[in-house]
This record gives structure tokens, C-alpha cells and sequence, in this order.
């Protein structure tokens, strides 16, 4: 018997005792979407009234982070609860920060998905969007929990239709594991997705179910359909938020059509900050996509569930996109495998708004890459590490101690003043080395990414 085979009998058996309110889960991730993107968090530029009644209905999490500024690893923390670190998927088999196509590299069929977890507990599972944890057969959202998939499997531009070059095979669309599509015309893409959603909920208003709806948009090339393109004050990127607010707005209406709205909680995030060179906006956060400043890992979010999250709530208590496992999985009224380590925590407390509930996590790790360069701490973030900095080269660096609490915008290096937090913080980040390796150096808790020697394209063109 597989270990996979074994984690799950013992999830499963520890789902039996079902409770009567257990809900169903809905993660909508936008891609590259920024800090103050929607109107909840501060946009001024672009429409969003769907989101922003969803947190006048529930609760902003203002201090939620992702564990990457790109999306592949990012992605990985959201499936299984752990860094990318732990399961090294930091980087892809030749150093690059994401996936590519035909890639070699992916998520270990070996780990155990927040899909698996739920799907254990007698959940309907689906994946509509991106997927971005690998393209070839094994790596797969089927082969990963998830009862159904339809979606580009990778970033949208990775394909044909809006590059030069032809570096990549053509951009496919997938049914499960079947390419029925290629080089779709991305402007209906959000679209497409809203319809399977909609059919997906009617198809399973009559059991749980765990909806993963991972949108493509606004990542470069955005596209909108003709309702939106060109209605936005912010442009092409305006345009696909907007249409994103759209499609929550239909989630939302076939929630309470199928009488599903009270039984469902629905978060909504990002994979990773904003890319601000294509119109996001991070503020008042330092940085965009890519980097470990604030505006590359701290993310929107808000959380709702009628009845069970307050309305009109807001927490700054620091959570995590690592949480959601945990979290959902004690909703749901199973656990993770426990032989298995995760980084996530449980955060229902913070989500009740509960008085004096704290940020489950001594400390948060920024990654770029296989690089340590950050750990928060409570208000505290210390920069152990310059930006893309190699660990193992020889330029020393002045660790840098930001109060987070009074600069968010991370403008004044405080250590001089703090030499006890910084000293603190110096010992968690050595923890952090010591488990999950920095630069060159492996972590001893690591786990290994899975692996195809001969990866071959989805499409047949090349």
C-alpha cells in the first residue's frame, strides 16, 4: 500500500463524524491581481461591487500573505499548505521562477492536496482556470484531488496568439485531461469559466463540493469580452477586473438561486501582488509581482460565509494562503494527514473575528526563489537578504528591520533602534534555513518535486 494510498484512508477515517453544517468551499484566485485592485481595498479606477459587497457581507484579512511573488509557487502553498521550499516547487527543474510548458517538473503526486484532503471528507472537487503545477499527465489537477478540470493549464501567455516567437507549443484548453482547444480567443476566457462554474454548482447543490476557480485574467495579455473591454478607466487591465467582479457576481447569484448561500464559504485573492507595469496598483504597499517587498506576497483578501463570518469585518492579523488547508479541512470535519509536515495553521478563529485571536505564526518566510530575504514577525519584517541577492556569493548585506505596523510602506530602516527584535528575527530566519534551506543549501524537512525525464508538449505543434 502507497503512502498517498495510506494519508488518505487515514483522512477519510477521520471524517466520518460529519457535522450537520459543514460547508462547501469556494477559493476564487485571481492572477497577478494587486493589493488595492478592488474597491474593498482601495481602488478608485476600477468597478467592483460584487467583491466589495462580498466584504461588507464578510471580512477583509488586510495582513494575508502568499508565499511567492509568481504563481507556479505560490500555487503550490495554496495545494498543499507548505512553502514551495518544502516541496520544491521554488523554481523550476532548470531555475526559472515558474513552470514552464513541457516542463519536467511539477507537484508530487506524493503530496496531499487540499482537494485530496476535502475529497476524503466526501467532497465534490473541481478546478476551473489555471492550474500551473505541471503539464504533463501525472502532474495534472485529476490526478491531484480534483474530480474534474477545465482551464488553461499554464500562464496565458504562454502560447502562440500574443508572442513573436513560437518558444512555446500552442496554448491549449483542457477538459480533465484532454486538450480540446488550442489558442482559444481569450476575450470570452472569463466567460467560459463562469459558465462552467454555474454548471458545476447546479450539477452538486445537493452534496458539499470545493470549487477552485482560478481565473487567467488579468495576467498578461489581459483580454475582456465586448461587455467590458474598453469600459474601464484603467484599460485593458481595468477591463479584465471588472469583468472578474462580473463573474463573482454570477457565482454569488447561483449561490443564493440553489439556496447555497448560507452553506458556502467563498474566499477572494490573488496568487501574488500586483504587476504594476501592466496597470495593477499595490498601494500603499513597496513593490509589485515578482519581488519580496510587501506588494509582491501581501495579497487581498476577503472571506465570506453568512451567519458564520461577521459582516463588515476586518482583521490585520498576519494569515496565510498556507492556512486554507488546515483551516478548511476543520471545517469540513477531517484534518490533514498528519504524517506529513505543513506550514498552514488553522485561522478560523481570525476569521470569526474572535476577540483576542492572533496570527496563528511566530513567523512568515519570504522566499525569492530558493532565497531566503525576508521574515516577518508580528509588526516586525527583517530583510536578511538584498533583493536577488545570491546567498552564496560573497557581498554582505546589513540586515534591514522595518515596523510594519507604522510603514507599511517599508520606508525606514528601524534597527538600529530594535537591535533585541532584530536578533529575534535573525534566529527565525535560521530556523527557516535549517528546515527548509536557503540558497544552495537544502532544508532537512524538504520533500522532493516530481519529476518526468521525458516531458512532452500537450499539443501536438510545435
Amino acid at each position: 500500500m502507497t503512502l498517498r494510498i495510506v494519508l488518505l484512508l487515514l483522512a477519510f477515517s477521520a471524517s466520518l463524524s460529519f457535522a450537520d453544517d459543514r460547508p462547501n468551499f469556494v477559493i476564487i484566485n485571481c492572477d497577478d491581481l494587486g493589493y488595492a485592485d478592488i474597491g474593498c481595498f482601495g481602488s478608485e479606477l476600477h468597478r467592483t461591487p460584487n467583491i466589495d459587497r462580498m466584504a461588507a457581507e464578510g471580512i477583509r484579512m488586510t495582513d494575508f500573505y502568499v508565499t511567492s511573488g509568481v504563481c507556479s509557487p505560490s500555487r503550490s502553498s495554496l495545494m498543499t499548505g507548505c512553502y514551495p521550499r518544502r516541496v520544491n516547487l521554488h523554481e523550476d527543474h532548470a531555475g526559472a521562477w515558474v513552470l514552464f510548458p513541457r516542463g519536467k517538473k511539477g507537484l508530487n503526486p506524493d503530496e496531499v492536496t487540499i482537494a485530496e484532503v476535502l475529497k476524503s471528507a466526501g467532497y465534490a472537487t473541481a478546478i476551473v482556470g489555471k492550474w500551473h503545477l505541471g503539464d504533463q499527465p501525472r502532474f495534472l489537477p485529476t490526478k491531484q484531488g480534483f474530480d474534474s478540470y477545465f482551464g488553461i493549464p499554464y500562464s496565458n501567455d504562454m502560447g502562440w496568439t500574443d508572442r513573436k516567437d513560437k518558444r512555446y507549443p500552442p496554448l491549449p484548453v483542457l477538459r480533465n485531461e484532454e486538450v480540446i482547444e488550442q489558442e482559444p480567443d481569450q476575450r470570452l476566457i472569463t466567460q467560459r469559466y463562469t459558465k462552467e462554474v454555474v454548471g458545476f454548482l447546479k450539477a452538486n447543490k445537493d452534496r458539499r463540493f470545493f470549487l477552485y476557480l482560478a481565473h487567467t485574467m488579468p495576467h498578461w495579455p489581459q483580454y475582456a469580452s465586448e461587455q467590458f473591454a474598453g469600459k474601464s478607466k484603467n484599460g485593458k487591465w481595468g477591463d479584465a477586473v471588472e469583468e472578474i467582479d462580473w463573474s463573482t457576481g454570477v457565482l454569488f447569484d447561483t449561490l443564493k438561486e440553489l439556496d447555497l448561500d448560507e452553506k458556502t464559504l467563498v474566499v477572494f485573492t490573488s496568487d501574488n501582488g500586483g504587476a504594476t507595469r501592466w496597470g495593477a496598483s499595490n498601494a500603499p504597499l513597496k513593490g509589485a509581482k515578482g519581488s519580496t517587498f510587501e506588494g509582491g506576497q501581501r495579497v487581498c483578501c476577503v472571506v465570506r460565509w453568512p451567519g458564520k463570518v461577521p459582516a463588515g469585518a476586518s482583521s490585520d492579523k498576519l494569515a496565510a494562503s498556507i492556512d486554507w488547508l488546515p483551516t478548511f479541512a476543520k471545517l469540513a470535519g477531517t484534518k490533514p494527514a498528519q504524517v506529513r509536515i505543513i506550514d498552514g495553521r488553522d485561522i478560523w478563529p481570525l476569521l470569526t473575528n474572535n476577540a483576542g485571536a492572533e496570527s496563528p505564526h511566530e513567523a512568515f518566510y519570504y522566499y525569492f526563489r530558493r532565497n531566503l530575504e525576508c521574515v516577518r514577525s508580528g509588526q516586525w519584517k527583517l530583510r536578511v537578504l538584498a533583493p536577488r541577492q545570491d546567498p552564496d556569493g560573497p557581498k554582505p548585506f546589513v540586515p534591514q528591520l522595518f515596523d510594519l505596523k507604522v510603514d507599511i510602506g517599508e520606508t525606514t530602516d528601524v534597527a538600529a533602534q530594535h537591535p533585541d527584535v532584530v536578533k529575534r528575527l535573525l534566529v527565525l530566519a535560521e530556523s527557516a534555513r535549517a528546515d527548509l534551506g536557503d540558497g544552495s543549501k537544502a532544508g532537512k524537512n524538504q520533500r522532493p518535486a516530481g519529476f518526468v525525464e521525458n516531458a512532452k508538449a500537450l499539443t501536438d505543434a510545435e
